[in-house]
């Protein structure tokens, strides 16, 4: 397991128990070595055969949407090489069973050795002899999403080792980062002539050339790394506990008094908390402005006291991701909402409050307030003044954008004994009116309020249909829902369109909540066609007492190796204010490379960061930001903003009337961007630059992306082979510099110098005909065995707007390239680049 993986951005849920008992490696099967040889049988009789231990979890967020658990021989070969992009061998994997319920802790394994490993071979005593080696094994926990039962790549993380949830202790201290430092191997010698060290040496760090050796019996081993020198046990059934780290197990302040938590729990986001110079916040400051009610909390013995001074320190914090178990305050929570004046406002783009609900025979409704009426003062205040003042239950915010949507809905909430409350209006086409409304017992409008109006909660994590437009359609609910079970349904949509040819897909993010970052990570991957990294993620060094971020460490979209679940049309991702987290990161990972256009009313949530949980008094849960998210480039690119729209749905009172009565003005605005790029129809002030020859054979040489590179379409290369047009649709979200080129092979230079008498070319930018001697000409750049000529320039500066380009090569008689035979024609090559105003 990945060491930040256990590190998931969203609440816990209960899943039932998965208990795995299979084998990758056959007792009996044979390792290769070296020149051919076969390890000779192991002692008979000697070292472990069956493994057994538990594992100690205390995090709360480790069994989260994890639905195949298991435990495994995990091959150490990344660590003896500090090798993070090592992949386990799955020959080599060899899975235990889950012997107890894995949803409750400790849970216990048993794990069966294969008689002789099929594991990687390593020299490991360091004394300049070439050896056989031996094989260096952990048990790990491991959570298997993807594929058959066996870890691939990405259940793998990306590569690397265990750092947490093994058999080893391995450090997350800066200077000795993912060094295993304690804990226990099993270790399988072919022979009885190889050594393994008996110590760190005095560099404390294993398998380096400092390492004092012994020798190894042949066959299984447990060697005990916490003795000094390291212990070797052969005993048969060896229990081998896996271990939960420091950093990842959960802080209990709970058996302390009301200030001693409150002291433990100040430092403790005084010294972890992600954003604390990102957000200003003096965390002295606050323990004076709070510890005083904490105190007086303890003396009186006043648990109700306690939980509102907890409650109020954690809403001074904005950070969405920071909150804690309101559940104690529960009674409160429905006392100060109870009262409702039957309606329900929202602002508008041009910021008027408007109503856009009205609750029936409510006290709005018999005051003659009609849907659509202008609030300008409530209680007596401008309705601005109100909204700006009002502390929501569902605080705190990270991004401002949203916390005024959950102020507007708050702002009608009162009390019962409020009793009545003056509200001016002004009803379309009306003059403004000023009625005193009876505070009543309802709750329609607080729910009409609520962005998760309607939305089903039975509802399975993934599921997908084809729009009546023809586009498809899938809502992802939820990143910490059954794992698998989001995989296969995602895989089978993806399947499903591209065997269907449906040309683009609509992505509804609008609600949900986040989970799992690394699973939201790779469900992106499947709309691109290669690795690329989205970013990294900086954490507290307990050792240097600053945050931390190794490169190492750097997350990646891994594409699923199956060419057809990866899709590479055109896609919308449609976000909003339930849009949080893991939701953001997914969201933020389809923005690169323009791959995506983003729709919606609101920007998403804007928590950009890793949580973790502690324990406070009254066993009250509590949530705080440590993890510092950045994009590849290291810049804080969600926390506090979120993800924008590229296309942003307005809020008028004609919009909100439409969904008022039913119509997704969102999801039809997606329909219109994913058919009609950004740009469409908007003449630009002028073409984009055209680069000197040698700038473009420079931009060439520096792996520029080609036009193609960014278009939705994609075609096979028989598509090339015929006379006619082939369309290129690019949409830019942003200014890039592109190549424009054309490109011919042939077997060799004759037959390339033979084809060009017979090939006529012409460049076309926004119906202007470009110079050849405008652009780079390579005669005769070998490639691959062949021999090509290319023609080609770099644009940059894109004007606003809807550009056309055209190469157009004119076979003026048919030619051969010395492979096939091409018709006489035109072969025309047309790109439609739409750049977003």
């Amino acid at each position: 397991m990945k060491s930040r993986q256990y590190k998931i951005l969203a609440a816990l849920v209960a899943l039932t128990l998965v208990i795995l008992a299979c084998s990758a490696a056959r007792p009996g099967t044979v390792t290769p070595l070296p020149g051919g040889q076969t390890p000779p049988a192991p002692q008979v009789g000697g070292g472990p055969t069956i493994v057994t231990g538990s594992l100690n979890y205390t995090n709360t967020f480790f069994t989260a949407g994890v639905a195949e658990p298991e435990i495994i021989l995990e091959d150490q070969g990344g660590f003896v090489t500090r090798d993070r992009k090592f992949l386990i061998p799955i020959e080599s994997q060899v899975i235990g069973q889950i012997t107890s319920d894995f949803y409750k802790s400790p849970f216990t394994y048993s794990l069966t050795l294969p008689e002789v490993p099929n594991g990687t071979l390593h020299d490991v005593d360091h004394d300049g002899k070439t050896e056989t080696g031996v094989m260096v094994f952990a048990v790990a926990y491991w959570t298997n999403t993807w594929g058959d039962p066996f870890l691939e790549k990405r259940d793998q993380g990306g590569g690397g080792w265990s750092t947490a949830y093994a058999s080893t202790k391995v450090s997350d201290n800066r200077d000795s980062y993912r060094e295993v430092y304690g804990g226990k191997y099993l270790v399988y010698a072919p022979d009885d002539k190889q050594s393994f060290p008996s110590g760190f040496g005095d560099d404390k760090k294993l398998f380096t050339d400092d390492d004092p050796t012994m020798d190894l019996p042949a066959g299984w081993s447990v060697i005990d790394l916490d003795q000094s020198p390291f212990a070797i046990d052969r005993e048969a059934k060896p229990t081998i506990d896996l271990l939960e780290p420091e950093s990842a197990a959960l802080d209990d302040f709970s058996k302390l008094s009301y200030t001693d938590a409150f002291d433990k729990m100040l430092d403790k986001f005084k010294r972890e908390y992600a954003w604390t110079e990102l957000k200003k916040i003096d965390w002295d400051a606050k323990g004076k402005e709070f510890r005083p009610r904490f105190e007086e909390a303890e003396k009186n013995k006043d648990s109700h006291a306690y939980l509102l001074a907890l409650r109020d320190f954690i809403w001074s914090i904005p950070d969405t991701h920071v909150g804690f178990d309101t559940s104690g305050l529960q009674q409160d929570f429905q006392t100060d909402i109870a009262g409702g004046l039957g309606f329900a406002m929202r602002e508008t783009d041009d910021g008027k409050f408007v109503a856009n609900y009205i609750t029936k025979d409510g006290p709005a409704e018999q005051a003659g307030m009609k849907w659509g009426a202008e609030i300008t003062s409530l209680d007596g205040k401008p309705v601005n003044d109100v909204v700006e003042a009002t502390v929501p239950w569902s605080s705190p915010f990270s991004n401002p954008i949203i916390k005024r949507l959950q102020q507007m809905r708050y702002a009608t909430r009162f009390r019962m004994d409020k009793g009545q409350v003056d509200v001016t209006f002004t009803n379309p086409g009306e003059s403004e009116k000023t009625a005193t409304l009876k505070v009543v017992n309802e709750v329609d409008s607080f729910n009409a309020s609520s962005f998760r109006a309607g939305v089903d909660d039975t509802a399975l994590p993934v599921e997908f249909h084809v729009l009546p437009s023809g586009y498809g359609y899938i809502k992802v609910s939820s990143f910490l829902d059954n794992d698998v079970l989001s995989i296969q349904v995602w895989e089978r949509a993806l399947k499903y369109f591209n065997d269907n040819q449906v040309p683009g897909v609509i992505l509804d993010l609008r609600n949900n909540g986040g989970g799992n970052g690394w699973l939201a990570d790779q469900m992106a991957a499947y709309f691109f066609s290669k690795e690329t990294v989205v970013g990294n993620t900086a954490y507290y060094n307990k050792a240097s007492g600053e945050f931390y971020m190794d490169p190492g460490d750097e997350t990646s979209m891994i594409p699923p190796p199956q060419t057809d679940l990866q899709y590479t049309g055109p896609v919308v991702v449609m976000v909003g204010p339930n849009c949080a987290s893991a939701c953001e990161f997914f969201s933020y990972d389809m923005t690169i490379d323009g791959r995506a256009t983003v729709v919606g009313q609101y920007p998403s949530e804007g928590a950009g960061g890793s949580v973790e949980d502690f324990l406070m008094p009254e066993n009250i849960q509590v949530q705080l930001t440590i993890g510092r998210a950045v994009d590849a480039q290291g810049n804080v690119h969600l926390e506090g903003k979120g993800v924008v729209p590229d296309v942003k749905v307005p809020v008028t009172l004609e919009t909100l009337k439409q969904q008022a009565d039913g119509e997704d003005v969102v999801l039809n605005a997606a329909v219109k961007a994913i058919s009609e790029p950004q740009g469409s129809g908007v003449t630009p002030s002028g073409p984009p630059e055209i680069a000197s020859p040698a700038d473009a054979s420079s931009a060439f040489s520096a792996g520029t992306k080609f036009l193609e590179d960014l278009a939705r379409e994609k075609y096979q290369s028989s598509d090339y082979a015929r006379p006619g047009t082939l369309t290129f649709t690019i949409p830019l979200s942003q200014d890039q510099k592109l190549m424009w080129l054309y490109a011919w092979c042939t077997t060799s230079t004759e037959v390339l110098d033979q084809n060009f008498q017979n090939i006529k070319l012409k460049f076309t930018l926004d119906g202007k005909d470009v110079p050849l001697d405008q652009l780079q000409e390579e005669k005769d750049l070998e490639n691959n065995g062949q021999h090509c000529r290319l023609y080609y320039t770099a644009l940059s500066n894109w004007p606003a707007g809807e550009h056309h380009l055209s190469t157009t090569a004119t076979f003026t008689a048919p030619i051969n390239d010395g492979s096939a035979d091409y018709a006489a024609g035109d072969y025309v090559l047309d790109y439609g680049v739409f750049v977003k105003p």
